[in-house]
């Protein structure tokens, strides 16, 4: 009889425990941390696996008021311990992560977009004189112009196929990421987009406009000088 009653009240505890992990959940889905907190921290200290894996996702992302990785870790392991393959696969991404720093951290801050204007999209700067005054001279420049703009479209048609930047984190890295560093990402990512979109344009109005200006100053000289040609050539032809 004793065995009996024992066994029926670890049977009205774990009935207990599991109604409490319900309105816990039910709290973190609202939104209502701090009351989710109390009942999974209550149900962790007791050792409730599920409770232990859910308050280590509290601290791992901040939802306990703090991000506290060292809890958040030992919370997985005293649930993976007990068998729980969302905390053993949490410890999994936390050494991945280790691992992984420097790919995670290049994509919040270190990539320069620089692949995407390399190769056959770097562009270089046509050299534009001020004014020409030869044929080969004028030729020359008129070639380099049609390479530049030509390269320039290209670079452009592959700035917009690679928008927005924020695809081009490698699935694996992006999966690693917090929630924070997925909203830093794609912040800074966006602002080096546009950078060099601005980038472009400048570059552009400006080999334009040099282009503009060494046009105009060149056919005025070609003009002037076919004048003078015009003229010393009706000279000649009157003196004799």
């Amino acid at each position: 009889m004793k065995t009996k009653l024992f066994l029926a009240s670890l049977l009205l505890c774990g009935a207990a425990h599991a109604g409490e992990l319900d309105n816990a959940n039910a709290l973190f889905e609202k939104k209502d941390y701090a009351g989710a907190l109390k009942i999974y921290t209550k149900l962790a200290d007791a050792g409730n696996p599920e409770a232990q894996q859910a308050l280590g996702q509290m601290y791992w992302y901040g939802e306990a008021g703090q991000v506290d990785e060292a809890k958040a870790e030992a919370l997985f392991k005293k649930s993976a311990a007990k068998g729980n393959k969302v905390a053993a696969a949490s410890l999994a991404v936390m050494e991945q992560r280790v691992k992984r720093r420097k790919d995670i951290d290049y994509w919040i801050s270190g990539y320069d977009g620089e692949d995407l204007k390399s190769g056959e999209f770097r562009c270089a700067t046509p050299r534009i004189p001020a004014m020409s005054k030869i044929n080969a001279d004028i030729d020359r420049i008129g070639a380099a112009i049609t390479t530049w703009q030509d390269c320039y479209n290209r670079y452009v048609t592959n700035l917009n196929a690679a928008t927005p930047l924020t695809k081009r984190v490698p699935e694996d890295i992006r999966k690693l990421m917090k929630k924070d560093e997925l909203e830093k990402s794609t912040a800074y990512l966006e602002q080096l987009q546009a950078n060099l979109q601005e980038e472009a344009k400048v570059s552009s109005k400006l080999v334009l406009a040099d282009f503009e200006a060494w046009r105009k100053a060149t056919d005025a000289y070609v003009s002037e000088h076919n004048k003078m040609v015009k003229s010393n050539s009706s000279t000649l032809l009157k003196g004799k």
